[in-house]
This record gives C-alpha cells, structure tokens and sequence, in this order.
C-alpha cells in the first residue's frame, strides 16, 4: 500500500511545519515538501490539518478475559483508533489476572488479528508471584504493573518484603497504582456509617482522599530510590503529589508522574451532573488539583498523559455508592479532550503530541513507533483544529455504551487515523479489518 498525505500541519517532536508525508508497506518513507505522487498512489489531502503520530496509550483497561460484558480487546481499540489511539498498553486486572508468562502469552493470542491498534499487555505482581516478576522476559511486556491500593482478587500488593523484593529485582519499568488501603477502608467505613451505601457521589474524592494518595506515593518512590528502580507512577490526581516529581525532560527521569485526561477535565463540581459516571480510582478531586495538574503538564513535571481507559456497564454505574464501579469509558475522545487545552492556550499542541506519543514510546522502549520519522511504522492522525462536534450517546464504540463527556462540545475532530499505514477511521467510520501488531520493545 502507497499513500502520499499533501498539504498537511505536522507536528513532531516540539516542533509545528508545514509538510508531505508518504507512505510505503506500512511505514513512514519520506517526510517533506512538494512531493510528487506517484503512478497508483492514494493522495489524501489534509487541507491544513495537523499530522500527529498516532497516540500511544500507557493505561487502559480492555476487559478481556473474563469481563468482555463491559468491553474487550476488539470493541475497545476500535473505540481507541477512533480518537486517534494507534497503540495500546493493556493492565493485568482481569479474570483470571495477567501474573506469570502463560497468562502474558495467551492475552498477546486473544488481540492477534482482532486489535484495531498495536498492543502490549503488563505483567501483573501480587503478593505470591515474585518469581514471575523477576523472571520475565522484557521484551514480552512494557513494565509491570504493581498495584499499591485497592484491587480485586490477589493483585494489592502489601507485603512490604513481597514489594522490596519486586523494585529490587523487575527487569522492566515498574507501573504503581498508588493509593493506601487502610486509609481508605477506615475513611469508607465512617462515611457507610452516616450514609448506608448509598453515600453521595461528591463524597467519592474524600474517601479515595488525597493523604491516600500521598502516603501511597511516597512509599514507591522511596522504594524506587533505595533500589535505582525505573519507576512511573500513573493517574496523578493531586496537587499535594506533584511536589515529589522533578520538572525535566523525560529522558533525564528515572521517577515519572502520569495523569489523564479526566483529571484536566473534571473536578468536584461535576459530581452533581455526572454522578458515580465520573466515580474512578483515585477519584476526580478539586478544581485546584484541576489547574495544578494542567500547569504540571505544562511545565514537564507530568510526563506523560493517557486514559485509564475502563469501561463498565450504563446498569452497574447506577447502583449505590457502594456497590457501583469505579472506572470511566474514555479511549474514543481522548485526543480531543487533550486539545481542548490548546485552544484554552493552556500549552501547545506539540506538548500534547510529546505527553501522548513521544513520551510513553521513551519511557516503555517502544520500537519506532510514537514519532513521525521515515523508516517508522505509519501510526498516524489527522485532526482537523476548528471543526466542532458534540458527544452523543449513538457515536460511542465502546461496548459499554456510553460516555462521560456525552453533551460535550469539542473543538478539533479527528479526521483519520492510520494504524501500520493503513487507513482505520475515515472520520465518521471504521475501515477494513483490525490491523494491530504486537507492539515490540527495544531492550
């Protein structure tokens, strides 16, 4: 397949140029301007929208095994090539748990040949599999995941010689979920006691309270720093968590910060509107977090933004308090999301390119994907900068089915997405057949 993308806006590594891109077997051959088309060429003309390289997704949650009644491998990353997601980093919580090679090898079987995007799935630890930690092939997973805060089944790791010895021995970046159970346990249980189970949706950011998170926090990355352990610490929620991460570029770092797009969107007020559809762990908190989060991005001390991408059905997200799931679908509208502070002037579009693609293929060692540059696999997005739409219900791909940012008017569209060269979205439609691939580290 040949393709020649004329007269579009790339934007790639910090910088914003004017530009021809073509496209052969699957990769990037050239990058410049004028190019000619060639006899059986297909010619797209992005008419002046940005070329980004398709969004490299860090955190999400695609369900599959045991829980595809709320999404799976297939409908999630068709949802994701639609926001312009091309890759994916898949978490180890599912039934049964990703926690040794066989559990690894059989996800990798499940996505061949039904992933709309590339994908890579994270080795879980638990407080009895560290032989499988320190085992691992690091080639076979982009990090492990280490849940220090609630989980289900085996996988909150609290045994603080179980943890010692998973930053002393991973031979892969370690991925943190931080938050402190008991606090949070002690925190449920007085709120169950003056509310039942039905306790008030704006009351979700107390009790996943941001001492939780700081005490958690702290914990990995003095771990991190006692074994010279290559840490990164997802979903950031608070201001009180970014004074312990250094402002930098991320090839500098061995300790990265994560936040996503939820936390620079939402904050407390919106519990009133959206309820338990915005209940997530560690939950959306202030609007002073909101704008120290946003700065953060900013200012290099966030490093990388991605979704937590996890999905739950319309009737579990109705329950009480107690009982309905925390977890938000939103892979589908991302990018746009992420855009949206561009136009608020709040940082530039190449700094949304870096945080989303640039950076996670730093940190994860991903093989040339994340950049525009020739010879790299052809994961690529078109967006067109001032063509509004608003989020409705019947346009979510996700299995669940619906979506927080539904009523949601966003400024930018994307117009295209391209997973290995090849065409995935056409802007209003999926196109031909998942073409995703195995994502490859270069360790």
């Amino acid at each position: 397949m040949q393709r020649l993308i004329v007269n579009a806006r790339l934007v790639n590594e910090g910088r914003e140029f004017e530009g021809d891109l073509r496209i052969r077997d699957g990769r990037i051959e050239a990058i410049g301007s004028g190019l000619s088309a060639r006899e059986g060429e297909t010619v797209t003309d992005a008419a002046g929208a940005w070329l980004l390289p398709g969004m490299i997704d860090d955190q999400v949650h695609f369900r599959e095994p045991g829980l595809t009644a709320k999404g799976d491998i297939a409908s999630e990353s068709a949802a994701a090539v639609a926001g312009g997601l091309t890759s994916f980093m898949d978490m180890p919580n599912t039934r049964p748990p990703t926690l040794d090679a066989q559990a690894l090898a059989d996800k990798y079987a499940m996505a061949a040949g039904r992933a709309w995007g590339n994908y890579g799935f994270y080795l879980g630890a638990s407080n009895d599999n560290l032989d499988a930690v320190r085992t691992l092939d690091p080639k076979t997973a982009p990090g492990i995941k280490v849940f220090m805060g609630a989980s289900t089944g085996n996988m909150l790791v609290d045994d603080p010689e179980v943890l010692d010895g998973i930053f002393r021995e991973a031979p892969t970046p370690i991925i943190t979920h931080c938050e402190d159970t008991p606090t949070i346990d002690a925190l449920q249980a007085e709120y169950v006691a003056r509310y039942g189970e039905d306790i008030p949706p704006e009351c979700h950011p107390d009790i996943r309270s941001r001492e939780a998170c700081l005490k958690s926090t702290e914990l990995a990355i003095a771990l991190a720093r006692r074994h010279g352990t290559r840490l990164h610490v997802l979903h950031i929620s608070t201001a009180d968590e970014l004074r312990l991460f250094e402002a930098g570029p991320i090839e500098g770092k061995r300790i990265t910060a994560e936040t996503c797009v939820h936390f620079l969107h939402f904050a407390r007020p919106d519990y009133a509107r959206l309820g338990h559809q915005i209940k997530c762990n560690p939950a959306i908190k202030d609007e002073a977090d909101r704008e120290a989060l946003i700065r953060a991005v900013a200012e290099d001390v966030i490093d990388v933004l991605a979704t937590d991408h996890a999905p739950h059905t319309w009737d579990e997200k109705q329950n009480p308090y107690t009982r309905a799931p925390s977890g938000l679908p939103l892979v589908q509208y991302a990018l746009v999301s992420a855009l949206e502070h561009v136009h608020a002037g709040r940082f530039d579009v190449a700094r949304v390119v870096h945080k989303f693609a640039h950076a996670p293929a730093l940190l994860f060692d991903v093989a040339e994907r994340g950049f525009l540059r020739e010879g790299y696999w052809a994961d690529l997005v078109l967006v067109r900068q001032d063509d509004p739409f608003t989020v409705r219900r019947e346009d979510v791909l996700s299995k669940c089915g619906w979506s927080p940012f539904e009523g949601t008017t966003f400024r930018s569209r994307v117009a295209a997405t391209f997973v290995n060269g090849e065409l995935a979205w056409d802007g209003s439609g999926l196109v031909g057949a998942p073409r995703g691939q195995r994502l490859t580290f270069a360790r």
